[in-house]
């Protein structure tokens, strides 16, 4: 039927477009159109063939077949000339430019339900209304705070370019630098930088100088969500832009700043699998991750070199169905109020969503926030749902198995941590702890650096702190022999790792040892240590000691053994050993 949908029009359009050459007669098919509107002096839409929709756009030429109702919103079109275009940004999305189409059924004809058969059989309905019509029904239905943002023209992030005209964006504030100051031959003046966020997850870095810079500094808050116009847009200087953008937005003391209120504006990640996160270590680039909580750390007090000055910081695992893990370090208020949350149900194992993460190579591959970042716990997503299901099911047990080795495979494999370090688990008896070594330091009670006895008076010096101390506490610093079946390792482990191998603190420990009685409470609480069985995570990585390079195996975990995953695991093992032997 001549105007019928176009059988599976747009997948044959970008199928052909690489061999299609700007005199190349283009396939003629028949859409609907479908939500309409206009963008500047053109007009979007989406093309829809029954089976695939596409964005598309209409030229200013064709306004007058617009106005006069002969092109409409829920009509069909004929498309005559067009090209298939990448959206910027999107490289695997397209949109249609159509430079030439006529209409071929319009929604003004009749206000009857009205129907479209595809050569397929499939039918396709919907009703011929017009946009004003769609309009005005939209805003009826909605409560009055979203009969407002009805009457706004949204422009997606992806859509703008330098030489647009008018229009409205509605992003969220994810970031917002300090106001500065600064002194040219031009004059003096202040300038602050803010980087904005659609729903589909593009992002623009916004500038404001002077009197806009004044203006909307306040105005401005991380987090909030607001619609924006008149602003301008240039090329974006690659050497200093901190989002992926090719373009940066400039606002001046006439654009419009306004916030949305209560409505809501979700937040679209992009996530990178735990085990491709290597791809990305000290790049520019953020990330997003979704992973499952395995531990988190309690809040640790860390000394910023640029200004001296202690910040709160909490590590936790995340795990994922690629059986790989990885410490992500929350900073600041994450830290302090979010951490504290996810350390409370860490029992649950909760799923978070984290999205802009830096990557960095400490320990390996490890990710931390920055100011923007934004953390969503047990976020409604189907990739949380996937995650989830496969946890319950399988990660849950074998989780501290991915990487399970013997100790015999240290002893083998010398070159080991070479270029970096690398991490296992692994399970054995601590068999031996020297007692005669020494096995901690005076730390620094506020950073937990070490501290020296102050020369001319009393107290100890904290480099760290800058500052005199009149106590300090024992931190642990030792190493332990373990063994297994296969072999033995020394294993050096520090404070937190030490006091659960040993089953008290340093200062617990050293009392016992300066406290003197027919039995030698320092030595038996030792042995008490020995021949017991943990699960350690550890990395393993080579120092240089008189020009000869070591092995360091530094203990980044201890867990108590369960006996029940590891009866699981050995059936596993004798399992997968039956059907290689069967082979």
């Amino acid at each position: 039927m001549e105007n019928s949908l176009t059988q599976d029009g747009i997948a044959k359009v970008l199928s052909n477009q690489s061999s299609l050459d700007w005199s190349s007669v283009r396939p003629e098919i028949v859409v609907q159109v479908v939500d309409l509107q206009p963008f500047g002096n053109r007009y979007t839409f989406n093309a829809n063939d029954g089976k695939i929709k596409i964005k598309a756009m209409l030229p200013a030429t064709l306004s007058s077949d617009i106005f006069s109702g002969k092109i409409q919103n829920l009509g069909l079109i004929r498309l005559l000339d067009y090209t298939a275009n990448d959206i910027p940004g999107k490289s695997e999305e397209k949109y249609l430019l159509v430079t030439k189409c006529e209409a071929v059924a319009s929604a003004l004809d009749s206000e009857i339900e009205s129907e479209t058969k595809a050569s397929t059989g499939t039918v396709f309905k919907f009703v011929a209304k017009s946009a004003s019509q769609i309009i005005n029904e939209q805003r009826g239905n909605a409560a009055p705070a979203a009969r407002i943002a009805t009457t706004r023209r949204v422009h997606p992030l992806v859509s703008l370019n330098p030489y647009q005209g008018s229009w409205t964006i509605k992003v969220r504030v994810t970031n917002k630098g300090v106001m500065r100051t600064y002194k040219n031959p031009r004059g003096e003046g202040c300038v602050f930088k803010a980087e904005l966020t659609d729903d589909e997850g593009t992002q623009i870095q916004a500038t404001m100088f002077n009197a806009a810079a004044k203006k909307f500094y306040d105005t401005f808050q991380v987090g909030k969500v607001y619609y924006i116009s008149r602003g301008s847009l240039k090329l974006a200087n690659k050497q200093f832009k901190t989002v992926q953008n090719d373009y940066e937005m400039t606002l001046n003391e006439n654009s419009e700043v306004e916030e949305a209120g209560n409505e809501e504006m979700l937040t679209k990640f992009n996530f990178v699998p735990i085990d491709e996160l290597g791809a990305y270590v000290n790049k520019k680039e953020f990330i997003d991750v979704i992973g499952v909580v395995q531990s988190v750390s309690p809040t640790m007090s860390i000394r910023r070199k640029n200004d001296n000055e202690m910040i709160p910081k909490r590590d936790i695992t995340l795990a994922d169905e690629t059986k790989r893990t990885v410490v992500v370090s929350l900073w600041n208020d994450l830290a302090t109020g979010l951490g504290q949350e996810l350390l409370d149900m860490a029992d649950e194992c909760p799923i978070i969503a984290i999205k802009s993460l830096k990557v960095g190579d400490f320990q390996g591959v490890s990710l931390s926030t920055i100011t923007r970042s934004n953390v969503v716990i047990n976020p409604d997503l189907p990739e949380a749902t996937k995650l989830k299901s496969w946890y319950d099911s399988e990660g849950k047990e074998t989780s501290m198995y991915w990487d399970r080795v013997c100790l015999s495979h240290f002893a083998s494999n010398k070159s080991l941590g070479e270029e970096k370090p690398v991490f296992f688990s692994t399970r054995a008896y601590i068999s031996f702890i020297k007692p005669d070594q020494a096995m901690w330091y005076r730390a620094c009670k506020t950073c937990h650096e070490k501290v020296t006895e102050a020369m001319l008076y009393s107290g100890y010096w904290c480099e760290g702190c800058q500052k005199k101390n009149e106590q300090f506490s024992l931190r642990y610093i030792m190493t332990v022999k373990v063994s297994d079946s296969t072999g033995e390792a020394w294993f050096s482990a520090f404070n937190d790792e030490a006091e659960k191998i040993i089953g008290c603190t340093a200062d617990e420990l050293n009392k016992l040892k300066s406290e003197e009685g027919v039995v030698n409470e320092f030595r038996t609480k030792l042995k008490e240590a020995t021949w017991s069985a943990h699960l350690f995570r550890v990395s393993v990585s080579q120092q240089e000691y008189n020009c000869e390079k070591r092995q360091r195996i530094t203990v980044k975990g201890v867990y108590p053994i369960d006996y029940a995953a590891e009866t699981r695991l050995l059936l596993l093992d004798i399992s997968k050993n039956k059907k290689t032997s069967q082979l």
